[in-house]
């Protein structure tokens, strides 16, 4: 790799973490490439991305970034896994590590917030975005159908009665 393509590696993941809301760091020594491309697949479909860098890259494009904090965590065989949804990457890097032993979490930072693995996880047990929303969705409409059913149960219950009074009135 010249010194060309190794500074477009450093801009564009200096781009990539300025952008993210999360960086989750792993290691994934062992893994074949299909279990990447699977990884690489999950983490799409999530909105998020999973990048292999040479550390030393890694470490230069961090700076000025949030995610500085990561540094350290940069040794050996490691990938990092972005996105923009605070939630995305750590739920998709803490499932993909339960059916995957080579895949191991080693950290990661929200915002300028370092998270060991713990905290990636307890990130990634929260409800998503769009799971919150809809949520909130169902909160919101669930007082409008109460209000109507109220509204219309003493219209029925009127009907029922002068039902009840012209049947009375028929039979008599």
């Amino acid at each position: 790799m010249d010194r060309a393509q190794k500074a477009e590696q450093i801009g564009q993941l200096n781009e990539a973490f300025n952008k993210a809301g999360v960086v989750v760091v792993a290691r994934y020594q062992g893994m074949t490439v299909a279990d990447m491309s699977k990884l690489r697949t999950q983490m799409r479909a999530a909105g998020a991305s999973f990048k292999v860098s040479k550390n030393r890259l890694a470490k230069r494009a961090t700076e000025g970034t949030d995610a500085k904090p990561i540094q350290d965590l940069l040794k050996g065989p490691t990938g990092i896994a972005f996105s923009a949804d605070p939630i995305s990457a750590p739920k998709v890097a803490v499932e993909y590590a339960k059916t995957n032993a080579k895949f191991v979490i080693l950290g990661g930072v929200v915002g300028s917030k370092f998270l060991d693995v713990e905290a990636v996880r307890a990130l990634a047990s929260l409800p998503s975005l769009d799971e919150l929303r809809a949520r909130l969705a169902g909160m919101l409409l669930q007082p409008a159908t109460k209000i109507a059913r109220i509204l219309q149960a003493p219209a029925g219950a009127v009907a029922r009665v002068i039902g009840a009074h012209a049947r009375k009135g028929e039979a008599a």
